[in-house]
């Protein structure tokens, strides 16, 4: 399977650079082919301008400044993401990858009356996501997960019908010992090897 996995954050030597690390080896020992997109290492730019805005719903004009990213993505069999989860949602890059990236025509058909918004990357079966969070479990829940559902939910609808998704989250972070923290990459280490 090729695992499209778009990674997320400013700091090189962040525990969630060890969770992808991790899952990159995790899949790959179980015979996965992995894409790496690294949203910070390759300088993307997350503003979606003027410009991509008035282009937004023309076919082909609107893939233009992102064709590179929506061929990763039409080659995946499977999507996962691995960021930080900041003010209950993904960071501003990851927000804007989507944005840009997540076009009319070429990821999605736009709703008509009667018809809602139509699937286009059925080549994608999988999505998932993997995030630390600073919040305790108890009030993720109670803020109704946005980032989790908007990742998960959101983007599912727009892939393969039957799209299996999964969601993998270390709460309290910023409090989490070691021991929680390498038993999360145990965890991370046993989802992704019997990804199917």
């Amino acid at each position: 399977m090729r695992v499209l996995l778009v990674y997320c954050h400013p700091v090189p030597e962040s525990f969630n650079a060890a969770i992808r690390d991790r899952a990159i080896a995790a899949l790959e020992e179980a015979g996965h082919t992995v894409d790496l997109l690294d949203l910070y290492a390759e300088g993307f730019d997350p503003v979606l301008s003027a410009d991509e805005r008035r282009a937004y719903h023309e076919p082909g004009a609107n893939e233009a400044p992102v064709a590179d990213h929506l061929a990763r993505l039409k080659a995946a069999d499977a999507l996962i993401f691995v960021h930080p989860t900041w003010w209950y949602g993904p960071p501003a890059m990851l927000k804007g990858w989507l944005d840009r990236v997540w076009v009319p025509h070429a990821t999605f058909e736009m709703p008509r009356p009667g018809k809602p918004i139509g699937r286009v990357l059925t080549n994608i079966r999988i999505v998932g996501a993997i995030s630390t969070l600073g919040a305790p479990r108890w009030w993720w829940f109670f803020m109704g997960m946005p980032g989790r559902r908007m990742l998960l939910t959101g983007l599912s609808v727009l892939c393969a019908p039957g799209c299996k998704t999964f969601w993998l989250g270390l709460h309290e972070m910023d409090s989490a010992p070691l021991e929680r923290r390498t038993r999360f990459l145990d965890t991370v280490a046993a989802r992704l090897k019997r990804l199917a």
